[in-house]
C-alpha cells in the first residue's frame, strides 16, 4: 500500500459523448434552437446547461459549425425584431424626433421628458433582456467561439449579438428606432439646459450601450455614440449656444453674461461627468468657448455700465477673476490678449485724466510756500496761496497715481492671481502715461520733499519710510531719471541748507535706495552733500575754539562750507551782496579761520542761501524776527533811520549790491508780505524802480518770534522749466559722449547701428536719447578726433 500526500486526485475532464447511431444533426439542432428561444423567454433554470453544450460541441465536432452560428444569428435576429414590435415601438414618443428638442416649458416640456424616459427605458430594457440571453448562449456556445468562429475569422457569438442589435434595433430598416433614440437622447439634454428636470440614469444607460457598440469595420469601428450621436449633438449644442449668447448680449450685462458662461460650462462638464461619454467633454468644452467667448471679446467688455471699465471703478474683484478666468479659455491668448490691451487702455485713460487735472492747476506765480503778500490798495491781487496750490497739486498728482497704482496692484493679485503678463501691461500703461507729464520728475521729487522736511504734521519713521519705498515704484517708471535727479538734488539742498530735515536717518536711507536702484554714479553728489554737511558741523565746532582765541565774533554766527561739484549750480553759482556791519566782520573772521586750515582754497559767500535771527524794537514793543541773510542786509540799512526817513529803491541797491531779482522779491517779503516791517509807496503788490521804503515803526503783532520768509515758489516757473531742461540737455550731450568713447575704447571698430544701438541701451537708466541726438555727438567726436570713418560705410574707429 503506498502513502500519498494527503491531496486528493484532480479529476479528469471527459469530453461529452459522441453522436449515436440513432440521433441526427437535425434533432440536435432543434434541441438547441428550442432551448436557446427558452433563453430568451427567460426560462433557463429549466435547460441543462452540460446537455445543450454537448450538443453544440457535437455540431462543431462534425463540421456543422456554420449552420450552428447561422442558425444562431438568424434566432437572435427573430427574437430582436419581436422584441422592436413589442417594445419598442409601442414606447414611441408621440413628438417627432425633429421637435424632441425644440425649446418649449411648463406641461408641454414635462409631457416630452416624460415621453422620452419611457421610450429611453424600453429601448433599454430590450438590450438589458438582449445582452443576458447573449451571456447565457455564449457559455453554451463557448467550444464555438473557440474551434469555428476563430479560425473562420468571424465574431464570437456575443460580439455578433452586439451586431445584431445594431442593425435590428438601433439601426432598424424595419422602424425609425434610430431616429427616435437619437432624437430623444438630444431632446433630454434640451430640456435640462432648459432648466427641466430629467433622469439622467436613463440617459447615461442608452448612452452607455451606444459606446459599447461598434461601428462595423468598414466605418473604423469607432463606438456608435462617436458616429450617429455626438456629431448631432455638438451641432445643436452650437446653434443652441450661438443663439443663446446673442440673446444674453442684448441684455448688455456683462457681469450676467460672465456668470452665465461660467455655469455653462459647469452644466456641461457635469453633463459630460455624469451621462456622456468622457471624450465629448473636450470638444463640447472648446464648443462653448468658440461661441460665447470667441467672437465676443470685445462685445464683453465694452458693454457700457457694467464691461470691464466699470468692473475696475467698482473694484469687483469676482467679475474680474471670472473675466479673467473664462478668457484664459480662448484659444492662442487672444482672450488674455483682449483683456490685457483693454486693461492697459483704461489704465491709460485713467491716468491721463490724472496728467490734465494736475496740469491745468500747475502753472503758479512765483509764491512764498507759507504766506503770500496781503497788499490793500488799488493793485491787481492774484488768487490767494496760488504757489501753495501749485505744490498742492503736485503733490496730489502724485498721490492720486500711487493710489491708482495700490488699486490695481489690489486688483492685480486678487482678480489675476498676479499674472507676470497682465502685471506687464499694467506697469506698461504706468510709464506710459507718468512720462506723458514732462513735469513728473519735479512732481516725484516735490512729494519725497514734502514727505523728508519738517512740517506741522509730524510723520513717524514708518510713515516716512512706506511712502518713500512706494514713491520708489513711481520712480522706476521714469525715463528721464537724470532730470529727476537735477530736482531731487534741489530739494535736498534746501532741506540740508534750512534744517527742514524730518529725519537724517530717512534722507540716508532714500539716497542708499536710489543707489540700489540707479549705482553709485547716481548718487555721488548727493553723497558728497551730506559729506559737506558733516564737515561743516564739524568746523562749526572748531570756529568756536577759534574765536575763544582770537576774539568773539561781532555776531553768533554758523557756517555750511560747500562743494562746488556737489551742490546744483544755482546754488554754488555767486550772488553779489555787499555786508554791512557786523556782517562783513563776522565773514571777515570766519575768512581768517578758514584760511588758517586750508591753503589754495577760496570762499564765496552765498547771501541767499542764509537766515538770520535779529531784535527789532517797535513803538509798541521789540520782535524777534527770523529773515533771510539778504533781508538782514536790507533791514541794516534803517538801522539808524529816523522817523520819516526813506530809501529809494535805487539807494538800496546800491547800498547792498543785490541782483534786481534778489533785491525785488526781498522788499517784497518785508514791505508786502503778512508782517510788514518796512512800508512802501506807493502801495502796490510789485516792486519798481522808482520805489521808496520807510521803516514801518508802527508795525504791531501779537507774535514774540516773527519769521519772514523770501518769496520763492518750489514749483518751478514755465522760465525756470526751460532753463531746466537747457540744463539737462546740455548735460546729456556730455553723457552720450561719454558714452560713445567708452563704447568705442573697448571695441575699437564699430558699425553705426550698433553703436547707436548700444548708447541706447546703455543710457536707457538714466534717459531716452533719440538716434537724432546719438548722431550730432558721434559727428562731433569726428571733428574733435576721437572718432573717424573707416573706409568700410558706416563704421567708425576709435582714435586713442
Amino acid at each position: 500500500m503506498s502513502m500519498g500526500s494527503g491531496r486528493r486526485p484532480k479529476p479528469k475532464i471527459r469530453p461529452p459523448p459522441k453522436l449515436g447511431p440513432d440521433t441526427s444533426i437535425k434533432e440536435i439542432w432543434n434541441k438547441l434552437s428550442h432551448a436557446i428561444r427558452e433563453i430568451q423567454n427567460h426560462n433557463a433554470s429549466k435547460l441543462s446547461f452540460e446537455e445543450h453544450y454537448r450538443y453544440a460541441y457535437n455540431m462543431v465536432l462534425y463540421k456543422h459549425g456554420d449552420q450552428l452560428y447561422n442558425g444562431v444569428k438568424g434566432i437572435v435576429s427573430e427574437h430582436l425584431d419581436k422584441l422592436a414590435e413589442e417594445r419598442i415601438v409601442p414606447a414611441f414618443p408621440r413628438t417627432s424626433a425633429t421637435q424632441a428638442s425644440a425649446p418649449g416649458g411648463g406641461a408641454a416640456a414635462v409631457e416630452r421628458a416624460v415621453e422620452g424616459d419611457r421610450f429611453l427605458r424600453a429601448v433599454k430594457g430590450v438590450w438589458d433582456d438582449h445582452t443576458g440571453s447573449m451571456r447565457k448562449l455564449k457559455d453554451i456556445l463557448k467550444y464555438m467561439d473557440k474551434a469555428y468562429t476563430q479560425q473562420q475569422g468571424l465574431p464570437a457569438v456575443y460580439d455578433a449579438g452586439l451586431q445584431l442589435f445594431l442593425s435590428h434595433i438601433v439601426r432598424s430598416s424595419t422602424h425609425p428606432i434610430h431616429n427616435h433614440l437619437i432624437g430623444t437622447l438630444l431632446g433630454q439634454v434640451q430640456l435640462e439646459r432648459d432648466g427641466l428636470t430629467i433622469q439622467r440614469s436613463t440617459v447615461a444607460d442608452c448612452v452607455d450601450f451606444l459606446i459599447r457598440l461598434e461601428n462595423p469595420e468598414r466605418l473604423g469601428g469607432r463606438p456608435v455614440y462617436a458616429t450617429d450621436f455626438e456629431p448631432e449633438f455638438l451641432r445643436r449644442s452650437s446653434q443652441f449656444y450661438r443663439q443663446e449668447a446673442v440673446a444674453q448680449l442684448v441684455k448688455a450685462d456683462s457681469s450676467a453674461y460672465l456668470r452665465n458662461v461660467e455655469r455653462r460650462l459647469s452644466e456641461e462638464s457635469d453633463r459630460t461627468a455624469h451621462y456622456l461619454w468622457s471624450n465629448t467633454s473636450q470638444p463640447l468644452q472648446m464648443l462653448l468657448v468658440d461661441e460665447l467667448l470667441t467672437p465676443h471679446l470685445q462685445a464683453i467688455m465694452r458693454m457700457p455700465g457694467t464691461g470691464l471699465v466699470a468692473m475696475l471703478d467698482g473694484d469687483r474683484i469676482d467679475d474680474l477673476r471670472r473675466l479673467y478666468t473664462l478668457f484664459l479659455r480662448v484659444p492662442g491668448d487672444a482672450g488674455k490678449d483682449a483683456m490685457r490691451l483693454a486693461l492697459r487702455g483704461s489704465v491709460e485713460v485713467r491716468g491721463k485724466s490724472i496728467n490734465d487735472s494736475a496740469l491745468a492747476a500747475a502753472a503758479p506765480p512765483p509764491e512764498d510756500e507759507e504766506e503770500k503778500p496781503d497788499v490793500k490798495g488799488k493793485g491787481k491781487a492774484k488768487a490767494p496761496n496760488a504757489g501753495a496750490t501749485a505744490l498742492a497739486q503736485a503733490l496730489r498728482w502724485v498721490q492720486d497715481v500711487l493710489d491708482l497704482k495700490d488699486k490695481f496692484d489690489a486688483i492685480l493679485d486678487k482678480a489675476f492671481g498676479g499674472d507676470k503678463q497682465v502685471q506687464a501691461s499694467i506697469n506698461e500703461a504706468f510709464q506710459s502715461f507718468i512720462n506723458a507729464n514732462q513735469r513728473s520728475p519735479e512732481f516725484l521729487s516735490l512729494f519725497i520733499d514734502e514727505h523728508l522736511k519738517k512740517g506741522t504734521k509730524v510723520k513717524s519713521e514708518e510713515e516716512i519710510d512706506h511712502a518713500l519705498e512706494k514713491t520708489l515704484i513711481l520712480f522706476r517708471y521714469l525715463s528721464d531719471k537724470d532730470k529727476f535727479e537735477r530736482y531731487y538734488k534741489n530739494h535736498l539742498a534746501r532741506r540740508l541748507l534750512s534744517g527742514r530735515s524730518a529725519s537724517d536717518d530717512a534722507e540716508r536711507g532714500m539716497v542708499a535706495k536710489l543707489k540700489i536702484e540707479m549705482g553709485f554714479q547716481f548718487v555721488q553728489k548727493l553723497e558728497g552733500m551730506f559729506n559737506d554737511m558733516r564737515l561743516s558741523a564739524d568746523s562749526a565746532k572748531s570756529f568756536l575754539t577759534y574765536q575763544a582765541r582770537h576774539g568773539a565774533a561781532p555776531l553768533d554766527m554758523s557756517v555750511k562750507v560747500l562743494t562746488a561739484s556737489y551742490w546744483p549750480q544755482q546754488i554754488v553759482t555767486a550772488s553779489t551782496c555787499t555786508f554791512g556791519e557786523p556782517l562783513a566782520a563776522g565773514a571777515q573772521l570766519y575768512q581768517r579761520y578758514y584760511d588758517s586750515r586750508h591753503s589754495g582754497r577760496r570762499l564765496t559767500w552765498q547771501a541767499s542761501l542764509g537766515t538770520a535771527d535779529v531784535r527789532v524794537r517797535f513803538k509798541a514793543r521789540p520782535h524777534d524776527l527770523n529773515v533771510p541773510t539778504q533781508a538782514l542786509v536790507v533791514l541794516l540799512l534803517f538801522e539808524e533811520a529816523k522817523e520819516g526817513d526813506v530809501l529809494s529803491y535805487s539807494e538800496i541797491k546800491s547800498a547792498t549790491d543785490l541782483a534786481d531779482s534778489d533785491l525785488q522779491r526781498t522788499l517784497q517779503s518785508l514791505a508786502c508780505g503778512k508782517f510788514r516791517v518796512l512800508t512802501k509807496t506807493p502801495k502796490s503788490r510789485d516792486v519798481g524802480p522808482n520805489d521808496t521804503f520807510a521803516f514801518n515803526d508802527g508795525f504791531t503783532s501779537p507774535l514774540a518770534r516773527i519769521k519772514i520768509m523770501q518769496i520763492a515758489s518750489k514749483v518751478e516757473t514755465p522760465k525756470e522749466r526751460e532753463e531746466t531742461q537747457e540744463m539737462v540737455d546740455e548735460e546729456r550731450k556730455h553723457q552720450v559722449e561719454a558714452c560713445i568713447v567708452r563704447i568705442m575704447k573697448s571695441r575699437k571698430t564699430m558699425g553705426h547701428n550698433g553703436l547707436v544701438t548700444e548708447v541706447a541701451q546703455q543710457l536707457s537708466t538714466r534717459f531716452q536719447p533719440s538716434t537724432g541726438l546719438i548722431k550730432k555727438r558721434i559727428e562731433g567726436l569726428i571733428d574733435r578726433e576721437y572718432l573717424e570713418r573707416t573706409s568700410d560705410i558706416g563704421v567708425y574707429r576709435y582714435l586713442a
